[in-house]
């Protein structure tokens, strides 16, 4: 473990804090008990990273394990002290489309985009999941977890409609894709605190391929919303205008899944 690995220079010059183990359960796990524990020396931007997570954890407690070396798992503290309560539900937008930034960034022969509200996608498959956990203990702190699938190979993937890097035959430069996306994520957090959710909402939209597409949404209790994905609220919440003219507003919390939806 240290905390200036020299495998990450680019990512330690804009992380105060960059720890690198070599396994760990759960990034976001380990980095919230860790923030409980001794806030004042993880301050805002502080990273933890690993390429061997094993039981990684995403949207509604879903499990999330790779084989060792095959993904980066990394997890950020956020200190959005300054950001509205009302606008904090932007945040995991945010981190999803500075990823998908930083994915486009080294995959530029590929379409990456964001499916509402916490993958990224390649040519329409996933490549990393996004996960973001307000701390308990103080709730102006929020981890922000992401998982990229890098040199897992085409074989290994756990589900048809996810990719890797090395899928797509391409090589991850982890460290340039780390920094590039810790910089995207400081400056929209700082844009969304001193601008409001307006100033982000188009950047967050110009990556969202979920808009303007027919979807099928499963709620909870297994029963589905269809209809047209319009656009997302101030809170960035997604509104859907059913096959029935009703318009119906979805926090990601409210959602197991939304999907394509032939019609």
């Amino acid at each position: 473990m240290t905390l200036l690995d020299s495998g990450f220079p680019l990512s330690a010059a804009i992380s105060p804090r960059l720890q690198v183990v070599e396994t760990v359960d759960s990034t976001n796990a380990t980095l919230v008990r860790h923030v409980t524990d001794d806030p004042e020396t993880h301050p805002h931007l502080s990273v933890l990273l690993t390429r061997d997570q094993r039981a990684g954890r995403g949207r509604r407690d879903r499990t999330w394990t790779t084989p060792p070396g095959s993904a980066l798992a990394v997890s950020v503290v956020l200190d959005v002290g300054a950001v509205a309560i009302d606008d904090r539900g932007w945040i995991p937008l945010i981190a999803g489309a500075a990823m998908v930034r930083a994915v486009g960034g080294q995959l530029s022969r590929f379409e990456a985009s964001l499916k509402w509200p916490n993958d990224v996608m390649v040519e329409g498959r996933k490549i990393c999941g996004i996960l973001a956990e307000v701390v308990a203990a103080a709730p102006n702190l929020v981890v922000v977890g992401a998982g990229v699938n890098t040199a897992m190979p085409a074989g290994e993937l756990p589900v048809p409609t996810a990719t890797s890097f090395h899928a797509l035959g391409e090589s991850a430069e982890e460290d340039r894709l780390l920094a590039d996306y810790l910089t995207h994520l400081r400056d929209d957090i700082a844009t969304l605190a001193v601008s409001g959710s307006a100033a982000v909402r188009p950047a967050v939209e110009e990556h969202c391929a979920t808009l303007g597409t027919h979807v099928r949404v499963t709620l909870p209790d297994e029963s589905t919303v269809v209809g047209q994905a319009e656009r997302l609220d101030d809170g960035g919440r997604l509104l859907v205008r059913t096959d029935g003219g009703d318009e119906i507003v979805l926090a990601a919390g409210d959602v197991v899944h939304v999907r394509p939806d032939a019609g």
